[in-house]
């Protein structure tokens, strides 16, 4: 997790300059935020929270980097179901934001009918994750009954922002790499940063191969 003011600056960063100042493979807007720009929900970055609380509606948690080994190293909680002890956080990486598709099948937001693209977390029965974004402007009850119905592996789905701040970038090697893997298709454009207007994110989430000891990456 990154927060701009932890970081050092002294206004927010979009989703390129995030990339290209973290050095992460994969940078995505960690969610939804004030006109000021505080976070709102839960926000903790190397086991710190970062002067967020708590919301009391959006109940969705990405967590990743557990305080015990034996947990899983990344994962969604729904505080509908799961606790999280801010005293002593398990996790130390956690976001809070709107929780889509929980574990039951339920959709999690209203019908409201507004449109926008949509950047989502989401975890399969087998415990992976996957990080989705849409590739056109669609309503977020409708792509939750879409998820819920066509990827039946899908546990449960956060929604993570939408609209302007829906962005994602990501390095120009894993971009190469995935172009020459997935040859030429529509999506590669919205990873490539040339479709969208970029605004300045508070809070982003940055995904980079774990190294071991000897410097070797690893998963």
């Amino acid at each position: 997790m990154h927060y701009y003011q932890q970081d050092g600056f002294s206004d927010p960063l979009d989703i390129r300059q995030w990339q290209e100042r973290t050095g992460h493979d994969l940078v995505f807007n960690a969610g939804l935020f004030r006109e000021n720009y505080a976070y709102l929900g839960l926000l903790y970055g190397n086991g710190r929270s970062l002067g967020s609380k708590r919301h009391a509606i959006w109940l969705g948690l990405f967590v990743a980097e557990p305080a015990e080994d034996r947990a899983r190293r990344a994962r969604v909680l729904d505080l509908t179901f799961d606790t999280f002890d801010e005293r002593q956080p398990p996790y130390r990486e956690v976001a809070q934001s709107l929780m889509l598709l929980d574990r039951t099948g339920k959709v999690r937001v209203r019908q409201t009918g507004k449109r926008a693209h949509q950047t989502l977390v989401a975890e399969r029965d087998d415990g992976h994750l996957l990080v989705l974004k849409t590739t056109e402007e669609v309503s977020l009850h409708a792509l939750g009954e879409c998820l819920r119905d066509a990827f039946p592996s899908l546990r449960q789905v956060m929604a993570m922002d939408g609209g302007s701040s829906s962005d994602i970038a990501v390095s120009p090697s894993l971009r190469q790499a995935l172009s020459e893997m997935a040859g030429s298709h529509t999506w590669i454009p919205l990873l490539e940063g040339t479709t969208t207007t970029h605004v300045g994110l508070p809070a982003v989430i940055g995904i980079s191969p774990r190294r071991d000891h000897q410097g070797a990456k690893t998963r």
